[in-house]
C-alpha cells in the first residue's frame, strides 16, 4: 500500500508524463487508478486479488492491460491507444520513461465528459432516438460477436447458478449494511425459483447461440455520444463475466436507465434492440437479468467500502448507491 501511495503521488505530477498536461486528476475504482491528464487517460490496475480478478503480479497486470486494449478495440477502436510502461530511475517515476519498469497503464484518448450517457441522463438530455442508436450498435456488435461451444457453456444452468450464488455469498458480509437480510432473502428465493421454472428457456438460449463474447459491463457511464456512439470499458479480467446471454447485456443498460428514473427510455432501448436483433424471446428473461445486474452493481459498490484509498466522504455516497441498487433489484420481483 505504501508503494501504491507513492505511485499515486508521482503520477499526480504533470512532469511524470511525456507530454506534460496542465493538470492531472485521479479517479479510483476498487480495481484501478485512473489518471485524467488533459487529452489522455491512463488507467493503472491496483495489485489486488478480489476473488473474481487477480492483479497481484506485475506480469498479470501487463497481460490484463494488453487484454483491455484488445477487447475494447472491438467497439471503440480509436480510443484505446496501447499499453505504456511506468518506469523508475532512482526517485523519479515516469510514464513511458527510461529505467526499471515498475507498472503498466492503459493509455486512452479522453472522451468528452459532457457527452457521457450518465451525464446527459442527469441533465435530461437523452432522447429515444439516442437510446435506439445504442440498441442498433449493440445488436450489430452481438451479431458479429464470437460464440461457440466454450462460450455457450457459460449459459448452462450450472454456470448461471454459479454466478448468482457467488453474488449472494459475496454480499453476506454486507448484510445490515448495504442490504437488509429480508431483501437479501427475497431476491435469493426469486432467483432460485426463476432458474428452476425456466430451465428449458435457458437451455434453448444456449442452443440458439445467444451466449456471446459480450461487453460485460454495459451501463450508462460506459456510453459516449461523441461523433456517433462509443461504448468502452468492457470487462477484460474474467471471461466468465463477459461470456453471457445477450439478454443479460441488454438488461444491464435497461436496468441502469431504470435507475436514472428513465423507464420510458429503458423500454425504447429494449424495443429497438428486439426489433434490430429479432430476438423477441429476450423479453421473457428481462426482469430476471435486470434483477441480477442491479444486484451485481450493489455488490460491487459495497466492495468499495473496504478500499482504504477511498476517502470517507466518498464512501458515504458509495453506501447510498449500493443500497439503491439492491432496492432496484428487489423492484423487479413479481
Amino acid at each position: 500500500m505504501a508503494e501504491l501511495s507513492e505511485l499515486i503521488q508521482a503520477l499526480l505530477d504533470p512532469r511524470a508524463y511525456p507530454e506534460p498536461p496542465q493538470q492531472v486528476t485521479l479517479m479510483q475504482t476498487q480495481m484501478s487508478l485512473v489518471f485524467l491528464a488533459d487529452d489522455h487517460v491512463y488507467k493503472v490496475k491496483k495489485p489486488v486479488d478480489l476473488g473474481y480478478l487477480d492483479y497481484t503480479s506485475l506480469k498479470k497486470r501487463r497481460f490484463y492491460c494488453q487484454r483491455e486494449v484488445e477487447l475494447n478495440q472491438r467497439l471503440c477502436p480509436d480510443v484505446y491507444q496501447g499499453v505504456v510502461a511506468i518506469t523508475r530511475r532512482g526517485d523519479i517515476i515516469e510514464m513511458g520513461g527510461e529505467g526499471r519498469v515498475i507498472e503498466y497503464a492503459v493509455k486512452m484518448r479522453r472522451l468528452p465528459q459532457e457527452m457521457m450517457m450518465d451525464v446527459l441522463l442527469a441533465d435530461g438530455e437523452v432522447t429515444p432516438e439516442m437510446v435506439a442508436g445504442v440498441a442498433v450498435k449493440l445488436a450489430e456488435f452481438h451479431a458479429k460477436a464470437e460464440t461457440g461451444k466454450t462460450i455457450g457453456a457459460f449459459g448452462d444452468l450450472s454456470a448461471i447458478i454459479e454466478n448468482t450464488e457467488e453474488n449472494f455469498s459475496q454480499t453476506e458480509k454486507y448484510l445490515d449494511r448495504t442490504i437488509t437480510p429480508e431483501r437479501y432473502q427475497r431476491i435469493k428465493s426469486f432467483t432460485a425459483t426463476f432458474i428452476r421454472d425456466n430451465s428449458s428457456l435457458f437451455t434453448k438460449r444456449v442452443e440458439a447461440g445467444r451466449i456471446k463474447d459480450c461487453h460485460g459491463d454495459l451501463h450508462a457511464a460506459h456510453v459516449c455520444f461523441e461523433d456517433g456512439i462509443r461504448i468502452f470499458d468492457c470487462i477484460e479480467f474474467n471471461d466468465r463475466f463477459r461470456y453471457c446471454d445477450v439478454a443479460s447485456e441488454v438488461a444491464f443498460l435497461a436496468m441502469d436507465l431504470d435507475n436514472y428514473g428513465e423507464k420510458t427510455l429503458s423500454g425504447h432501448f429494449v424495443q429497438a434492440y428486439v426489433t434490430q436483433s429479432r430476438d423477441r424471446e429476450l423479453t421473457a428473461l428481462l426482469d430476471f437479468y435486470k434483477c441480477y445486474r442491479a444486484y451485481v452493481r450493489g455488490k460491487v459498490e459495497g466492495f468499495k467500502l473496504d478500499d482504504p484509498h477511498i476517502p470517507p466522504e466518498e464512501k458515504a455516497r458509495i453506501l447510498a448507491a449500493a443500497r439503491g441498487y439492491f432496492e432496484l433489484a428487489e423492484s423487479y420481483l413479481p
